[in-house]
């Protein structure tokens, strides 16, 4: 269990332990080796420096007055191939499908998906973000349910007048859906509110 003396020496290997015991657990339970799920977590602190940290295809965009700024990856096997083929795994994709490992998985970093985890990780991409006050107006954090059927300007054009973060976050969820996304969708707006 990381403390909060771990987290202040080394933010980023606390991040990162933190994601390594997260994926431990969940590999305990049954349903580790049968399926995963990906992740975007950000922690702001001081009110100027962001950490961002994703697995997988959760992303995380900075939206304010000039713009959008996506600050994660998303880990798609083409853009991580020779790593999984470095452990031992391979990327293939079928006509009309999109990159998989070992033709199962869409992503190369995952909690859980236990019978892949000789090929894939949990170990998250941390960003560090300095923020000034009055630029960045709220951070989205959201699944892959969203991105798939909006892009990132797409998404901050939706709620750029909204100033209430919930109802933001449900307008976003509420568009996906009306999009027809297929996929699970988890969205939390953050405002930052800096008046």
């Amino acid at each position: 269990m990381l403390s909060q003396s771990d987290f202040w020496r080394n933010p980023e290997g606390a991040i990162k332990r933190a994601y390594k015991e997260m994926d431990d657990e969940i590999l305990e339970d049954v349903a580790g080796s049968r399926g995963g799920s990906t992740a975007v977590t950000a922690i702001l602190i001081d009110r100027k420096k962001l950490m961002v940290a994703n697995v997988g295809d959760s992303r995380a965009i900075l939206c304010g007055g000039d713009g959008v700024k996506q600050v994660t990856i998303d880990h798609e096997p083409n853009k991580e191939k020779q790593v999984i083929e470095s452990r031992g795994g391979f990327v293939s994709k079928k006509p009309g499908n999109v990159p998989r490992v070992d033709g199962q998985l869409a992503m190369t970093r995952a909690f859980g998906d236990g019978k892949l985890k000789e090929h894939i990780t949990s170990e998250p991409d941390v960003r560090i973000e300095i923020i000034e006050p009055n630029t960045v107006e709220f951070i989205i954090l959201a699944s892959d349910g969203l991105w798939k059927v909006m892009s990132n300007e797409e998404a901050f054009d939706e709620i750029r007048e909204y100033d209430d973060a919930q109802e933001a976050s449900q307008v976003l969820i509420k568009e996906a859906l009306a999009r027809g996304s297929r996929d699970d969708i988890s969205c939390i707006v953050v405002a930052f509110g800096w008046s």
